[in-house]
């Protein structure tokens, strides 16, 4: 679809205090693709897709065949940013159903650009759960062409939270 290969590897897992996000963020502008979490998790919880300004730029002129990345995000490459949150958090999404046995499924992706932790706080203020973590996968996509990095950030209720840390524990500790 792009023409080139790209790769995805999330260097670093972090468990986060979920005050602590908006500051790990920083003050750039940064661009949000937001997922509500649906499936097995009772309370739900939300996925976020989170690129630096550049990287959402590069991102974008990558998906639409564009050589220009020192421009102002348009109506396509807004859309194009939607479609790759589509399909980064329904692989992620996918992959962690296979591995925990839970099903996990993502609502239809909103688009969101401002400072970073400004959206981080309007979303903790419309969670309709507590929350006391967040989970922080960081993430590079690299193509021979562009580098690309983000962040995908999860927010769970403490129980559901609870409930995966355990499943995970599970799986990596040795029988």
């Amino acid at each position: 679809m792009l023409g080139c290969e790209i790769g995805m590897s999330v260097p670093e897992i972090n468990i986060v205090d979920i005050g602590k996000v908006g500051t790990i963020l920083g003050e750039e502008v940064s661009t949000m693709v937001l997922f509500q979490l649906q499936g097995d998790i009772p309370e739900g919880g939300f996925l976020i897709l989170q690129f630096s300004d550049g990287s959402a730029v590069r991102t974008a002129s990558m998906m639409c065949g564009l050589p220009d990345t020192d421009r102002p995000l348009g109506d396509l490459d807004q859309s194009a940013l939607l479609e790759t949150g589509n399909i980064m958090i329904s692989s992620f999404l996918c992959a962690s159903s296979e591995l925990l046995g839970i099903m996990l499924l993502p609502s239809p992706p909103v688009l969101v650009i401002d400072i970073a932790h400004a959206i981080i706080e309007s979303l903790i203020a419309q969670m309709r759960v507590d929350a006391d973590d967040v989970i922080v996968f960081q993430i590079t996509l690299k193509s021979e062409q562009h580098g690309i990095s983000g962040n995908i950030l999860i927010f769970l209720d403490e129980p559901s939270l609870q409930k995966i840390s355990r499943m995970l524990e599970k799986i990596l500790s040795p029988s």
